[in-house]
C-alpha cells in the first residue's frame, strides 16, 4: 500500500509540471488553418504557443522555417521533410515515405519564427548558437522576448554573458512597462556611447506637435512654442487648420474676388462699396455674407490672431512618463558630452596621421631644400617614382609582405639613383641660382610625369597592402584610425630618428654640416664639396621614394601622385623652419591639424579648406617669416 501511495503522490506532482507544457498536437489542430497559410500580422502567438510545447515544437518551428514542413497528401497530416524522411511534427515519429505538399511561408513570417527560435536558443549548450541567437534579438528584438532573455542571463561565457546584459537593459528601456526598471537601466549605461544605446534613447525623446485648447494635467511636455517667435504664425494656424482647429485662413486676395461677387445695390452684406477700403470693413462685410451661408467659413487677421491667442502649441513627447525622458535626456547630454570628446580625439588621430604623411613626403625637401638650399621642384616626382617601384615590384612578387620589404630598400636605391643623376646633369651647374633651379627642376617635373605616362599609362596602378594592414584601428563606433595610416606614422618616426642618426652620429651627418656652414673652410679639410652634395640630395630624393611607396598604398599611384603633394611638402618645410628637423616635424603637425580643422568646419568643400589653409599659411608667415623653430645660424643644420 505505501508503494502505491509513493507512486499516487509522483503522480499528482507530475500533473501540475504536464499542464504547463501544452501538448504540439493541440496547439497544431487548434491554429491549423493559420499554420497552412499565415499572415505576418497575425502569426505571432501561434508561433509562440508551438515554441512554449517543448523541443518537438522548437523542432516543427526550425523546419518551418526552413520550407521543410509539408502536408501529406493522402490524409493531410503535418509531417517535417529531411530529405526523404518524413517526421510527425506532432511527436517526431518517423513516418513512411509519401507525397507531400511544402508549406511556403514568406520572410515577415519566417522572421517571426526566427525570432521565437532565437529567444528558446538563448540557453542553447552551444555557445555559437546563443551567440546567433542574441544577434537575432539585436536586430528584431520585442517585448516578447524580454522575459526569455532575462531567464536566460546567467551564461557561463564572460562575452555572451556581458552581451545578455546589455541587450536587456536595451530591452529593458525600451518595453519594461516600469519606470523605475527603464530608469535603472537608462542609469546603468552611464555616460555609454554606444549606437544601440543611443538608438533606444531616441524614440523616447521623439516629440510630436500638438495644439491644444488646454494642456491636460500630467502631459509630457517637451517645450511650449510661442507663435512668431518659436514657430512662425503661418506654420501655427496652418496646424489648427489641418486638425479642423479653425477654418482656413482668408487671404486679401480672395476675399475682394468674393465681395465683389456679392455686391447688391452698392452694398456687400450690409456695408457700403465706399467704406471697403478699410480691412476691418471687409471683414464685417465677410462675416455678414457668412452669417447668411454665402460663403464658405474663413478666417479674418482677427480671427486668426484671436484663434492663436486660445490654443497652446506644444511639443509633447511620446512617451508619457516623464521621469523617464528626463532621465533618457540627461543619459543622452552625458552621452553627447562623451561623443564631442570622442569625436575631438578622432579628429586628433587623423590629423596626426596627415601630418605624420606630410613629414614623410617633407622629410627629403627638408634635406634638399632645407640644408641645401636647393628650390627642387621634382621632388614630388620622386614621391612618385618610389610608388611606381613599389608597384613594378608587385608585379613580379605576389607575396605583398614580401614585396612590400623589398620595395622599400628597391625604391630608395632608385630615386637616390634618380637623384644624384638630376644633381650631377642640372642642380650642379645652378647653385647658388635659386630661380634657375626652380625652372630647371619644374621642367624635370613635367618630362618625369610625361615618362611615367609613357611607361604605365594614365589610369591608377594598384599598390595592395599587406593583409595585416587591411582594416582599423577601433575603440569604438567614433573613434578608428586605418592599420595603414599607423604604419605610416611609425616609418616617419622612424626616419625622423634615421635623419638624426646620420646628421648628429655619422661622419657624413659631420661632412654635410661642415660643407653647408662653410664650404671653403671644409674643403680645406679634405671634404669634397661636390661630393657631399651629391650625396646629400641623393639621399633626400631616397627618403622621397620610400614615401611615394608608403603614400601609395592608401592613395591612387599615377603620375600626378607627386603634384599632390609637393605644394604640401614646401609649406612644411618653410612654415615649420628651414634647415630644422624639428621645424619641419611642427609644420607638418600645424599644417595637418589646421587643415583637419578646417575640414571638419567645412566638410562640403575640401578645395575650400585647402584655400584658407594657404591663406592662414600666407599670413602666418608675413609675421613669422623664419618659421615655427627658426634655425639659430647654419649650425642648426643638424638640429
Amino acid at each position: 500500500m505505501r508503494f502505491i501511495f509513493i507512486a499516487l503522490a509522483l503522480m499528482a506532482l507530475a500533473l501540475p509540471a504536464a499542464a504547463q507544457a501544452p501538448d504540439l498536437g493541440a496547439v497544431i489542430a487548434q491554429h491549423r488553418g493559420q499554420i497552412e497559410k499565415p499572415s505576418r500580422q497575425s502569426i505571432g502567438p501561434v508561433v509562440q504557443a508551438i515554441a512554449a510545447t517543448g523541443p518537438q515544437g522548437a523542432a516543427l518551428l526550425q523546419a518551418w522555417g526552413d520550407r521543410a514542413l509539408g502536408l501529406r497528401k493522402s490524409d493531410g497530416l503535418l509531417v517535417i521533410v529531411d530529405g526523404d524522411r518524413l517526421t510527425d511534427a506532432a511527436t517526431g515519429a518517423d513516418l513512411p515515405s509519401a507525397e507531400v505538399t511544402l508549406l511556403r511561408p514568406n520572410s515577415g513570417v519566417r522572421g517571426v519564427i526566427s525570432d521565437a527560435l532565437a529567444g528558446a536558443a538563448l540557453s542553447d549548450p552551444d555557445p555559437a548558437r546563443r551567440a546567433q541567437a542574441l544577434d537575432a534579438l539585436s536586430r528584431r528584438a520585442d517585448a516578447s522576448q524580454l522575459a526569455l532573455l532575462r531567464a536566460a542571463l546567467d551564461d557561463p561565457d564572460p562575452g555572451l554573458a556581458a552581451r545578455k546584459a546589455r541587450l536587456e537593459r536595451l530591452l529593458t528601456i525600451q518595453h519594461d512597462p516600469d519606470p523605475a526598471a527603464r530608469i535603472a537601466a537608462i542609469e546603468g549605461f552611464g555616460g555609454d556611447t554606444g549606437l544601440d544605446f543611443r538608438a533606444a534613447l531616441n524614440p523616447i525623446l521623439a516629440t510630436r506637435r500638438v495644439a491644444l485648447e488646454s494642456v491636460p494635467p500630467g502631459a509630457n511636455v517637451a517645450a511650449e512654442l510661442s507663435p512668431g517667435d518659436d514657430i512662425s504664425r503661418d506654420a501655427a494656424y496652418a496646424m489648427l487648420v489641418e486638425a479642423g482647429l479653425a477654418p482656413a485662413r482668408l487671404t486679401p486676395q480672395a476675399e475682394r474676388a468674393m465681395l465683389a461677387q456679392h455686391i447688391q445695390g452698392g452694398m456687400v452684406g450690409g456695408v457700403p462699396l465706399a467704406q471697403l477700403g478699410h480691412d476691418a470693413a471687409r471683414d464685417r462685410a465677410w462675416t455678414a455674407l457668412e452669417s447668411q451661408g454665402l460663403v464658405q467659413p474663413a478666417a479674418s487677421e482677427d480671427e486668426v490672431t484671436a484663434a492663436l491667442d486660445r490654443f497652446h502649441f506644444l511639443d509633447v513627447y511620446a512617451e508619457p512618463d516623464q521621469t523617464v525622458t528626463d532621465a533618457a535626456r540627461a543619459a543622452l547630454r552625458g552621452t553627447q558630452a562623451r561623443i564631442g570628446l570622442m569625436q575631438a580625439a578622432d579628429l586628433s588621430l587623423d590629423a596626426l596621421s596627415l601630418a605624420s604623411i606630410y613629414f614623410l613626403a617633407a622629410i627629403g625637401l627638408a634635406i634638399t631644400f632645407g640644408v641645401m638650399g636647393v628650390i627642387n621642384m621634382a621632388h614630388g616626382e620622386f614621391i612618385m617614382m618610389g610608388a611606381y617601384t613599389g608597384y613594378v615590384t608587385q608585379q613580379f612578387i605576389a607575396d605583398r609582405t614580401l614585396s612590400l620589404i623589398v620595395a622599400l630598400p628597391l625604391a630608395f636605391i632608385v630615386t637616390f639613383a634618380a637623384g644624384v643623376a638630376l644633381e650631377r646633369l642640372v642642380i650642379r651647374h645652378l647653385y647658388k641660382r635659386p630661380l634657375e633651379t626652380l625652372l630647371a627642376t619644374f621642367g624635370v617635373s613635367i618630362a618625369l610625369q610625361q615618362l611615367a605616362k609613357n611607361i604605365f599609362g594614365t589610369q591608377a596602378r594598384p599598390l595592395t597592402a599587406p593583409a595585416w594592414l587591411d582594416g582599423a584601428w577601433t575603440l569604438n563606433d567614433i573613434v578608428g584610425v586605418s592599420y595603414i595610416r599607423i604604419a605610416i606614422f611609425v616609418l616617419a618616426l622612424v626616419f625622423l630618428g634615421l635623419y638624426l642618426f646620420i646628421m648628429n652620429r655619422t661622419r657624413l651627418g659631420l661632412e654635410v654640416r661642415a660643407v653647408t656652414q662653410n664650404p671653403g673652410m671644409a674643403a680645406s679639410m679634405g671634404i669634397s664639396p661636390d661630393r657631399i652634395n651629391m650625396l646629400t640630395f641623393g639621399l633626400g630624393s631616397g627618403i622621397a621614394g620610400i614615401a611615394g611607396v608608403a603614400i601609395g598604398l592608401f592613395a591612387k599611384v599615377t603620375s600626378e601622385l607627386g603634384s599632390d603633394y609637393i605644394v604640401q611638402s614646401f609649406m612644411t618645410v618653410v612654415v615649420g623652419g628651414v634647415g630644422n628637423i624639428w621645424g619641419t616635424l611642427a609644420g607638418a603637425a600645424l599644417i595637418g591639424f589646421l587643415q583637419k580643422g578646417i575640414e571638419w568646419l567645412n566638410p562640403a568643400n575640401t578645395l575650400a579648406a585647402q584655400t584658407y589653409m594657404i591663406l592662414f599659411i600666407i599670413i602666418f608667415i608675413q609675421f613669422r617669416p623664419r618659421g615655427i623653430i627658426a634655425a639659430r645660424g647654419r649650425a642648426a643644420v643638424g638640429a
